[in-house]
């Protein structure tokens, strides 16, 4: 005899189903197995996704004198695009991940006699998904978007199981193509980067001077004249920089930065009294330290340190950093050196700015 508290479940399932809203019959389309030719050599198609705000295929007409009714893929549009992939189209799951992304997949119909026609819009974007901390992070690729019409008997749906699949196919082979011929070249695919500087060093007869070590400064450098109400004999405004550019070859970002050292003659001055060797040697060594936090610059930037997905912005921010660090160590100079009237203080800092010269292969 049924316990008490099997009874109860079994007329607590009747009530919820007596209560449950009545849901209207929905047919299902399986995409019939076709074994795709192409085989992805660099990626395979790790997940599919729905981003449309309607999830149904549609609806459709399966007899004349009928309404339509809804139509969908058996277990939903994105897994059954999904299974068709997984089950038809040859993946090797170690090689980077692409995502589908399903934008557009609609059945539009209408129904004239015993004559039916039909419309199938079908759009996906295709986005690598590439992993940050823990944080699945898609770049955009590319779009592929078709649209087909037929024309039916009312009773024959055969035609939209093959249309749908052959805009499934097409998208797949298109993006097989775009992969197989941008792959190499686009930056977004690339999967090495390597650095090459170049220092710049050519000096022309103008306002700038770049900075050799075979060029020393000279006190014709210094051109401006000097600042009202200064208490300094004279100044020196070194700076540095940087230019950049990238290609990509054979999936190899290859980044180019060209690092300029350099003072403007406009935004150097000095007066009667400094013009001695000793003073000027005071304003080289500024310009010994810019060359040496150029070096600095250089060795923060390696492709073990940079996001190949991001590697322009990581460039800015050390070089950002780098101009902090030039900043504060010109003003450690001045400060400690009395900006040079501590003799001491400024043989110190010859020697150690001397060492890092030499260390970074600057001067012998």
């Amino acid at each position: 005899m049924p316990s008490i508290l099997t009874r109860f479940l079994f007329f607590f399932s009747l009530l919820l189903l007596f209560l449950a809203p009545m849901v209207p019959g929905r047919d299902t389309i399986t995409l019939r197995s076709e074994l795709l030719s192409f085989t992805p050599a660099d990626y395979h198609i790790a997940l599919v996704t729905d981003e449309r705000v309607d999830k149904s295929l549609g609806r459709w007409h399966t007899a004349a004198n009928a309404p339509a009714v809804p139509v969908d893929l058996a277990g939903g549009t994105a897994e059954g695009i999904e299974q068709f992939i997984r089950q038809n189209l040859r993946q090797n799951t170690k090689l980077r991940a692409v995502a589908m992304r399903l934008s557009e997949c609609q059945i539009s119909e209408r129904i004239k006699g015993n004559r039916v026609d039909g419309t199938i819009a079908f759009a996906v974007s295709f986005e690598l998904v590439r992993n940050s901390d823990d944080e699945a992070i898609p770049v955009k690729l590319t779009d592929y978007r078709t649209r087909a019409q037929y024309t039916r008997p009312a009773n024959q749906t055969g035609v939209i199981e093959q249309s749908l699949r052959q805009s499934v196919v097409a998208a797949l082979r298109t993006f097989d193509n775009y992969m197989k011929k941008q792959g190499s070249q686009d930056s977004r695919l690339a999967t090495k980067l390597v650095i090459k500087f170049n220092e710049y060093v050519r000096n022309r007869n103008n306002d700038t001077v770049f900075y050799s070590p075979d060029r020393p400064l000279t006190w014709a450098d210094f051109q401006a004249p000097p600042r009202r109400g200064s208490r300094y004999a004279a100044e020196i405004n070194p700076n540095f920089a940087y230019q950049g550019h990238s290609r990509v070859t054979n999936g190899v970002v290859e980044l180019t930065l060209t690092l300029k050292t350099f003072m403007l003659k406009s935004g150097s001055w000095t007066t009667p009294v400094a013009l001695n060797p000793y003073s000027l040697n005071h304003e080289q060594r500024h310009f010994d330290i810019s060359r040496i936090i150029t070096e600095r610059f250089k060795n923060k930037l390696n492709p073990d340190s940079l996001s190949i997905e991001d590697y322009n912005s990581n460039v800015q921010y050390q070089f950002i950093e780098s101009y902090r660090e030039m900043s504060r160590m010109q003003e450690l100079y001045d400060a400690e050196t009395n900006h040079g009237l501590n003799v001491a203080a400024q043989a110190r800092w010859n020697a150690r700015i001397d060492a890092d010269l030499k260390m970074y292969g600057i001067r012998n």
